[in-house]
């Protein structure tokens, strides 16, 4: 099925079916050379939202054990290094030297190397053998599995509770957030925290920020949705992180057990009253949403069009998953775009799915000289900026899609 019948957090029947996207192959299903003629799975992509709590949601349909084998890895945005330095030592400031700090969908361990380096005790757990060996070589111990309640009753028999259960841009990849929850509860201590951080759904509607929806990120949270979907479990929101500058816009929630009474923190009332206000349990937000994201893609061809028309040559920046469902909804394939680069090794020599745009190493942008370049990783810019200081000097000029199309240089 393409579309939900109910809400995957809170239940509720029916979530509003607002942006369809079309037939979309999974985001990270980046293709082969020599299956560049092949036919791809692609799956419909229809963006709905739960009226009752705010989650925006795409159906599940990734294939089984797709995450087996994976393709981002954070630690090829500088960004990302000073971020998860950051939260280690949050995470280590509730944990202390004696509790288990647990990452679920721990990735290449950046994280956790830094809690590592603080004197924690730490585990990552993560289906991906390519990723999970990045992991090791940073010397962070990684359970190579699926978190299910099955291997949470595992872990929790070797390793004794966890004091500290995060993810970090994982959450929205789960399809079945209740079994999801009950691993949690089986893993996680009496006095012990669940830690979310995912981009935050107020800031997708306000910024116009469907990209990040796509089949590996089946939701976009808002704060509501996770209070709603803790309820299920016993557990509250008792605290929250705003992290702006992340994704685009993200937040840090802090899960406790309500039997461990913790208290609540002040920004948490205050940051579901802002949800409020927003309208994101509005009909008409989604329906406003719509208008400005095709204007906006009306725009950006227009834009690209008349570069093209100049004899101007454009490639883009970052196979990013993100940057994946943008083109494909836009329709902005071969024909304006020569190839794009990427700084994740992993990406390099494949071709972009729907598109089969080719990828290559950032460096391509000296070698062939473009007079453009499409940020897809838009959210990264500032990082992007610095790094193609070069490219501005000769003259070159970038093109940021989102929140507003920008011609930056």
């Amino acid at each position: 099925m393409d579309r939900l019948a109910q809400c995957r957090a809170c239940l509720a029947a029916d979530p509003f079916l607002y942006l369809p996207l079309g037939d979309h192959a999974p985001a990270q299903m980046l293709i082969r050379p020599e299956d560049i003629d092949k036919k791809q799975p692609a799956f419909g992509l229809n963006t709905q939202v739960c009226l009752n709590c705010g989650l925006i949601q795409v159906a599940d349909q990734i294939p089984p054990d797709f995450f087996r084998h994976y393709l981002y890895v954070p630690s090829g945005a500088a960004t990302m290094h000073a971020h998860f330095a950051e939260l280690a030592d949050r995470l280590f400031a509730l944990a202390g030297r004696d509790g288990l700090i647990v990452d679920i969908g721990c990735n290449d361990g950046l994280m956790l190397a830094a809690a590592n380096a603080l004197g924690a005790k730490t585990l990552g757990v993560d289906p991906a053998a390519n990723i999970a060996e990045l992991a090791n070589k940073r010397g962070v111990e990684v359970h190579l599995d699926y978190f299910t309640p099955r291997s949470a009753e595992i872990l929790r028999a070797q390793r004794g509770p966890a004091k500290i259960i995060a993810t970090s841009n994982t959450f929205n990849h789960i399809g079945d957030l209740h079994t999801f929850m009950k691993s949690i509860t089986v893993f996680l201590s009496g006095d012990g925290y669940f830690v979310v951080e995912v981009p935050r759904a107020k800031e997708m509607l306000e910024r116009n920020l469907f990209d990040n929806m796509y089949h590996e990120h089946v939701s976009q949270f808002s704060l509501l949705s996770i209070v709603k979907l803790g309820e299920f479990f016993d557990m509250e929101v008792v605290d929250v992180d705003p992290l702006p500058k992340i994704h685009g816009g993200s937040m840090r929630v802090f899960l406790a057990r309500k039997s461990a009474g913790k208290q609540r923190q002040p920004i948490v009332g205050k940051m579901l009253q802002e949800e409020k206000d927003g309208g994101m349990l509005e009909r008409t937000s989604y329906v406003e949403l719509v208008k400005r994201v095709d204007a906006i893609g009306a725009e950006l061809r227009t834009m690209l069009s008349r570069f093209r028309e100049q004899g101007k040559k454009i490639v883009g920046y970052g196979a990013s998953a993100r940057g994946n469902t943008l083109i494909t909804y836009y329709g902005i394939g071969r024909d304006y775009l020569e190839f794009l680069v990427d700084k994740n090794p992993l990406k390099q020599g494949l071709h972009s799915p729907n598109t089969r745009i080719p990828i290559k190493p950032v460096e391509a942008i000296a070698q062939e000289r473009p007079d453009i370049v499409f940020v897809l990783a838009w959210n990264f810019f500032d990082e992007i900026k610095v790094q193609q200081s070069a490219f501005l000097a000769r003259g070159g000029k970038f093109v940021i899609p989102l929140p507003r199309p920008m011609i930056v240089g």
